[in-house]
């Protein structure tokens, strides 16, 4: 199979914006996917009318369908596929292919979420919901998040001999972060020793090691570099992506300690013809401070059993090798149920030059990954470079 080059026709994110985030009351999610996507749209130098193909996800059994109603877009191509807070990854390398195969000419990818106003979480596991996790596994005490991800924290723990200081040191950085972040939920400062004493709350997680519960959401919008030659803010090209599946139920992972972005960081590495050591700035999936250690060794940023000296070192802070979670991340910025299409805006930012006081200097290419699922089911890389 001949390898998709990403240099023989370069696909640009051509538009980003935020919906309204934290605790959003005057709103519906459709109407804050609506002023997401019009802005980005406007970034890009388009329109609704412009959009061909439309990628959502936890808005509505048939999101892309119902949200193309709503924007008024009949679109070419559209995909609602769940892949967890990792789908929006997915989604930039299917517009991407897409996009070059001239299968459409302006992709759009939305979301947004209310689950703080709503008080209300989609997907929970419970014994009686007909599902193979429901029937094998929900009946012994299982939470969905916690429970799956604190299994998976202990295991990597034990495997790795990286430490809960370790973890602590990740909820840190991303506070450092969050407090140049006017949009920030969380901007107080945080000290080792404070993430250190918060309340536990599935061992080994404790409450600083988990990801705030927020409205929020964004816009994406991609095109050809044909057609981003007229955007009103800096288009900024995708040269890799990559994904990776693994299992569903955790009582089928293979491995508790590793993750599927090994396969999904391989490929958007292999594409965009990079090594970790290229990367100028990370969005990590940080919806647990233990995954972001994860990552760094999955992806090739450190060895095995190596993450937690890398992030004590200061590597992920403000001035380190490899700024990371530089919004504030799912700990301390935003996480609206699914975190990954803030990765992106973010990253796009960060290459734009347009971060502010947490601008990482000379940031050229950046690193956006995703993860979703119960214990690291799906993980999807995107490689974004400023040309």
């Amino acid at each position: 199979m001949e390898r998709f080059d990403p240099h023989r026709t370069p696909v640009y994110v051509a538009g980003v914006a935020e919906t309204p985030l934290g605790k959003v009351s005057d709103q519906s999610e459709f109407s804050m996917a609506a002023l997401a996507s019009v802005e980005a749209l406007a970034e890009a130098g388009l329109t609704l009318k412009d959009v061909d193909a439309l990628f959502t996800n936890y808005m509505g059994e048939e999101g892309a369908v119902q949200v193309g109603e709503y924007l008024g877009i009949r679109p070419r191509i559209a995909e609602s596929s769940d892949m967890g807070g990792a789908s929006f990854e997915f989604f930039v390398h299917h517009a991407m292919l897409a996009l070059a195969a001239g299968r459409c000419d302006v992709a759009l990818i939305t979301y947004a979420s209310r689950q703080r106003s709503r008080r209300n979480r989609p997907k929970a596991v419970t014994a009686g919901d007909g599902s193979l996790s429901g029937q094998f596994e929900a009946p012994y005490g299982i939470h969905f998040p916690l429970g799956h991800y604190a299994l998976s924290a202990a295991r990597f723990l034990h495997e790795t001999g990286n430490t809960a200081e370790h973890m602590a040191e990740v909820a840190v950085t991303a506070r450092t972060w969050a407090a140049m972040n006017p949009k920030a939920w969380a901007r107080d400062p945080l000290s080792l020793d404070e993430a250190m004493a918060s309340a536990p709350i599935a061992d080994p997680l404790r409450k600083a090691d988990c990801c705030l519960v927020t409205d929020g959401g964004g816009a994406i919008v991609l095109t050809r570099g044909d057609r981003a030659k007229d955007t009103a803010k800096t288009p900024i090209r995708v040269i890799g992506a990559g994904e990776s599946t693994a299992q569903w139920r955790v009582a089928e992972c293979a491995d508790l300690s590793v993750t599927p972005g090994r396969a999904s960081g391989r490929d958007a590495f292999g594409m965009a013809g990079i090594g970790p050591g290229d990367v100028d700035v990370f969005q990590p999936y940080d919806n647990f401070t233990h995954a972001v250690l994860m990552y760094l060794e999955d992806l090739g940023f450190c060895g095995r059993g190596e993450a937690g000296e890398m992030v004590a070192s200061g590597a992920l802070k403000p001035g380190g090798s490899l700024p990371s979670m530089t919004s504030g991340g799912g700990l301390s910025y935003c996480h609206p149920g699914a975190l990954g299409i803030l990765l992106i805006v973010e990253a796009v930012r960060q290459l734009r030059g347009e971060a502010g006081e947490r601008q990482v200097p000379d940031a050229k290419i950046g690193v956006a990954h995703g993860t979703g699922g119960l214990a690291f089911s799906t993980a999807s890389t995107v490689v974004l470079a400023h040309d």
